[in-house]
């Protein structure tokens, strides 16, 4: 049985899923710079204003672990499972995800960062109207 709660269980996962974000974003961004785009640069603007984002948040993430004893480390990757380490107030537990998961997962965020963080403003706007 787990120790950690649900909302520091979620922080966890942010220091897992959000530097996978950024490598991706990362990836891309030299994907567009290399491509044959005619009009590049907003491209490339979206790409770098929402790494900006992820790294502050991320930020955030590292300075509320650090604050509260909490750590992640991975400890193996085969092709089904990544292990995880999360060291909490003392406690270590090791926590198995499945690789698909990950992905999906990291997809989620993307599209969020990308475009839908954008419609939820939109819609939050228009209540205050």
């Amino acid at each position: 049985m787990t120790r950690i709660s649900e909302e520091d269980r979620n922080i966890l996962e942010q220091a897992i899923y959000l530097p996978m974000v950024l490598t991706v974003l990362d990836r891309d961004f030299a994907v567009v710079e290399k491509s044959p785009f005619k009009l590049k640069r907003p491209y490339l603007e979206l790409i770098e204003e929402t790494m900006k984002i992820i790294q502050s948040e991320l930020a955030g993430v590292k300075k509320y672990m650090k604050h509260n004893g909490m750590k992640v480390e991975r400890i193996k990757t085969d092709d089904a499972f990544t292990m995880y380490l999360f060291l909490y107030r003392g406690y270590e537990e090791h926590h198995n995800y499945f690789n698909p998961r990950l992905r999906n997962r990291v997809e989620d965020l993307l599209r969020h960062y990308l475009y839908q963080r954008f419609l939820n403003t939109g819609t939050q706007e228009s209540k205050k109207a």
